[in-house]
C-alpha cells in the first residue's frame, strides 16, 4: 500500500514538472527593446510599463547623463544600460526592436541605423519632421523588411475603436461619414509644465517641424485617414496663428486644418490655447453622430427624436490596449495590421503628406491640392 502511494506521488510529481516545463516553453521570452532618447516625456509610458514582463529594456541611448540619471533614480534602471550613441547600444545589447523618444527630426537617424540591421522601429508621433524624411524612412523600412510603427495616445482609446466598429455593424443606421471634427491640445506645453528638455525642441521648428500644427495636428490626420480607410483628401487648407508670441516666438500655437474628401470634410483643431486638456473626436454621418468624449466615454445619437446617450466603453483586450503589446505582437506575427491602421507606415505617410500640405497652405494662404505633393 505504502509502495503504491509512493509510486503515485512520484508519478504526480513527474507530471507536474513536465506540465510546468511545457508551459514555460510555450511562454515566449520577453522581447528585447531599446529606447532612443529621453527628451520626449512620453518616454514615461515605456519606462513605467517595463515591469509587466513581456519586454525588457536592454539599452537606452541618451547622451545627457544628468537627464538619464534623473530617470534612472525614478524608475530604478541601471546606468550601465545607458549609452551615448545608437551604434554603441546596438553593438552591446542586440535589441529586437527600438522605440524612439528623441526629437522628431532625429527619427530618421534611428531608422537609418536600425533598418539595415533588421531591427524594427516604433517612433512617437508623428512619423517624421517633414515629408522628405518620412519618405526616406519608408524606403529604408521597405528595403530591409522591418516594421516601422508610429505611436499616438489616441490609438489606444477604446471609444475611437467603438466608433469605427459601429460604423460597420450599424452601417444602415449611421450611413456614410459627412464630417469629422477632431479637437486636440491643452493650454500650452510651457503652461502645463513640461520638462525643459522637451520644451526646448518642441517649440523649435527645426526639431519639431512646426508648433501646435505638428504636435496636435497629427492626431486628427491619423484618425481621419483611418476612418477614411486610407483614402487621401483631395485638398488641404490650414490657418495657423501665434496667439502667444511672447511664449512661443518660433512656432504656431494655434492651427485649424480642413481636409476635403469627395463626399466629406475633416476639421482638425490643434491648439496650445485650450483652457483644458482635450483629445476628442466627433463623427457626423448621414444619420446621427458618434462623439468620443475622452478615452472612456462615448456619446452617440442614432435618431434626433431619440436623443443622445453616453456610455462607458471598456478597455480593449491585449495586444490592442497599448503600444508595446501591439509592437511585440506585430513583430512576432501574432497580428497582421491592415495598411490603413492607426500605427501603420501607410497611414502615417499620409499623415505626413497632410501636415506638409497644411504647412504650405498656412504659409502661402491658399488651398493645397494633395496631388501637388506626389
Amino acid at each position: 500500500m505504502i509502495r503504491t502511494i509512493i509510486i503515485i506521488a512520484i508519478l504526480f510529481l513527474a507530471f507536474t514538472v513536465m506540465s510546468q516545463t511545457r508551459q514555460a516553453k510555450q511562454q515566449p521570452e520577453p522581447m528585447k527593446i531599446g529606447v532612443v532618447g529621453l527628451v520626449h516625456t512620453h518616454v514615461h509610458w515605456i519606462l513605467g510599463r517595463a515591469n509587466q514582463g513581456d519586454f525588457t529594456i536592454v539599452g537606452i541611448v541618451e547622451p545627457n547623463r544628468e537627464l538619464a540619471q534623473r530617470y534612472a533614480k525614478q524608475y530604478g534602471f541601471d546606468m550601465a544600460i545607458v549609452f551615448d550613441s545608437i551604434e554603441e547600444m546596438l553593438a552591446q545589447t542586440k535589441p529586437e526592436a527600438m522605440t524612439a523618444f528623441n526629437t522628431i527630426r532625429d527619427h530618421l537617424a534611428v531608422v537609418e541605423v536600425c533598418a539595415p540591421k533588421g531591427i524594427h522601429v516604433m517612433v512617437e508621433k508623428p512619423l517624421a519632421v517633414n515629408l522628405d524624411h518620412a519618405k526616406q524612412m519608408a524606403a529604408l523600412a521597405r528595403q530591409h523588411n522591418i516594421h516601422l510603427l508610429t505611436n499616438y495616445e489616441t490609438t489606444w482609446y477604446p471609444t475611437n475603436h467603438k466608433i469605427e466598429e459601429l460604423m460597420v455593424t450599424e452601417a444602415d443606421t449611421f450611413g456614410a461619414i459627412r464630417k469629422i471634427v477632431v479637437h486636440d491640445g491643452h493650454p500650452g506645453p510651457k503652461e502645463i509644465g513640461v520638462d525643459e528638455e522637451f520644451l526646448e525642441w518642441l517649440t523649435d521648428p527645426y526639431w519639431n517641424g512646426a508648433g501646435a500644427l505638428t504636435d496636435f495636428g497629427c492626431y486628427g490626420a491619423n484618425l481621419s485617414t483611418w476612418l477614411q480607410k486610407g483614402a487621401a483628401p483631395t485638398s488641404v487648407f490650414a490657418v495657423t496663428q501665434q496667439i502667444k508670441p511672447e511664449i512661443y516666438p518660433k512656432v504656431d500655437d494655434e492651427a485649424t486644418i480642413v481636409l476635403t474628401y469627395p463626399k466629406s470634410q475633416t476639421i482638425i483643431q490643434a491648439s496650445w490655447n485650450w483652457n483644458y486638456n482635450r483629445k476628442d473626436m466627433e463623427v457626423y454621418c448621414e444619420r446621427g453622430y458618434l462623439h468620443s468624449l475622452n478615452r472612456e466615454e462615448l456619446k452617440t445619437m442614432r435618431r434626433e427624436a431619440d436623443g443622445a446617450k453616453v456610455e462607458k466603453i471598456n478597455e480593449r483586450q491585449a495586444p490592442y490596449h497599448d503600444p508595446f503589446a501591439y509592437l511585440i505582437a506585430t513583430i512576432r506575427g501574432d497580428i497582421q495590421p491592415a495598411p490603413h491602421e492607426l500605427s501603420s507606415l501607410e497611414n502615417n505617410l499620409m499623415v505626413m503628406k497632410i501636415l506638409e500640405a497644411a504647412r504650405i497652405s498656412a504659409k502661402e494662404g491658399r488651398r493645397v491640392e494633395l496631388s501637388e505633393l506626389d
